[in-house]
């Protein structure tokens, strides 16, 4: 039996193009990378959460010269949003990265760890939330589900 799984994205050239909202978490996820610890990466990553409350939650990434003991932008934000907001829907989830790891113009892609925090806020609030990537030349991609990002991640059919 053959089966095909399609999703679709939205691509724009900048994210200057989105609405007002999304342009500010875009420049709140700026402004959290800044505050980065990423003293072996030079990767500075930071991450916006908006909550159906309107309220914002940020996390950017914390690394340890241990790895992997680190935690990644997406997923500070998501377990703080969790833990001080519990009752609240993740509704927008976006992520930022400045640094040589990545080239100029590629965008990010979150890692599998991420991927299933933010496929797991999903199905623990039942309810998708848009994950927004930014480029560090401003290319902008908007998932309209986690679940785009990982199809076959642990803990779904």
């Amino acid at each position: 039996m053959v089966k095909n799984r399609t999703f679709t994205f939205e691509d724009f050239e900048n994210y200057n193009q989105l609405s007002e909202d999304e342009q500010a978490l875009v420049a709140q996820a700026y402004e959290i990378s800044a505050k980065a610890y990423a003293p072996y990466s030079k990767f500075k990553v930071g991450a916006t959460a908006l909550l159906e409350n309107g309220e914002i939650v940020a996390g950017s990434n914390q690394e340890n010269i241990a790895y992997p003991s680190g935690l990644c932008a997406e997923r500070v934000a998501l377990f703080f949003a969790g833990a001080n907001f519990p009752d609240q829907k993740v509704v927008t989830l976006c992520v930022v990265a400045k640094g040589d790891l990545l080239p100029f113009d590629m965008v990010l892609s979150p890692c599998g760890g991420c991927r299933q925090v933010m496929l797991e806020t999903e199905m623990r609030q039942q309810k998708p939330m848009r994950v927004i990537i930014v480029s560090q030349n401003k290319r902008t991609i908007i998932f309209s589900s986690a679940k785009d990002l990982l199809p076959f991640a642990f803990g779904t059919e």
